[in-house]
């Protein structure tokens, strides 16, 4: 089968097209064939420093829809021909193939009115921010939101998200930027570069602060953002924990949540792991009834994959870029 293949740690800008042996699903597995793959950070990240359990060369692609075409041992929930999504184990080969492996437990199928490329838009990002909010959050408690770095992938699902959700949503972003994440849901967008972010959010909630705060940004974003909750307020950081230390104990009363989507995989827990099945449903449910789109901005082909991440890593990407296999 033809796939993109990293022949070492620190080459994906030189991954090209190449052969490799079609896999073989074994128990509990299913054989997809791939026909869309979404692009994130993670990819040009794992891609620079390795991973212990890989051997080379290497599939990059955690984010893929295809159909079913083999079902391992023991498989009876699927059937051969059945349209699926799934984010994929980064410790194993991945999506930029023809063909890729996966869990039978851990995939969503997607409804006949949605795309493979629309599909393959969601899981990294999507189900990161859906776990940072429906599973980490408590909903019903939370009544105005911070959510950093809007024109994102995971920021702006999370905008989208939370806004379905009834939420009153501020969110930050590059002033070019304004117009499309509001375009997302967002009722505030503060241009992070040339305003005051704690005085904007202060003006914003009549010097309350914010319910919660969902950072994707960095360990530094997070800890600067404890200083804009509220009295019980909640922060979910996926890119470093905040410094705590930063707030006086029994002041803030604050919870923090982590979020790392990909661990599932390797927490020896049947439930978590097919709970990435279950928000891959929830999610394609609200793509399907129109509440959420799936921000794709960008169809490519398997060799135009390394130049692509190039564009991600250097941040130059607004929406979501996917690979039609």
């Amino acid at each position: 089968m033809k796939a993109l293949l990293l022949e070492d740690k620190g080459l994906w800008q030189q991954m090209k097209v190449g052969e490799m042996d079609r896999p073989k699903p074994q128990e509990g597995e299913i054989l997809v064939k791939v026909q869309a793959v979404g692009l994130n950070p993670v990819d040009y990240k794992t891609g620079t420093g390795g991973n212990p359990n890989w051997n080379y060369p290497h599939v990059l692609g955690l984010d893929v829809a295809g159909e079913i075409v083999e079902l391992g041992e023991d498989v009876t929930q699927w059937s051969v021909g059945d349209r699926v999504v799934y984010h994929g184990d980064l410790t194993k080969k991945g999506g930029f193939a023809e063909f890729a492996i996966t869990t039978a437990h851990t995939v969503s199928r997607i409804p006949d009115s949605v795309s493979y490329e629309d599909a393959a838009a969601l899981p990294t990002a999507g189900y990161t921010a859906y776990q940072s909010l429906f599973r980490k959050l408590p909903m019903n408690q939370i009544e105005i939101l911070l959510i950093h770095g809007g024109a994102g992938g995971v920021g702006g699902f999370a905008v989208q998200l939370a806004k379905n959700a009834g939420k009153t949503v501020i969110s930050t972003a590059s002033k070019h930027n304004h117009e499309y994440v509001k375009s997302l849901g967002a009722d505030y967008v503060i241009d992070y570069r040339e305003e005051d972010v704690v005085a904007k959010v202060m003006e914003i909630t009549g010097g309350r602060g914010v319910d919660a705060v969902v950072d994707a940004v960095s360990r530094q974003s997070a800890t600067d953002s404890l200083g804009l909750l509220a009295f019980m307020g909640h922060i979910v950081y996926i890119a470093g924990a905040p410094d705590s230390s930063k707030v006086k104990p029994f002041t803030k009363v604050f919870s923090y949540h982590e979020i790392a989507l990909g661990a599932a995989h390797q927490s020896s827990d049947v439930k978590a792991e097919s709970d990435l099945g279950v928000m891959g449903d929830e999610m394609l449910a609200l793509l399907e009834d129109g509440k959420i789109s799936s921000m794709l901005g960008e169809v490519i082909t398997l060799e135009e994959v390394p130049s692509a991440l190039t564009r991600l890593s250097e941040r130059h990407v607004k929406g979501k870029i996917v690979v039609k296999i």
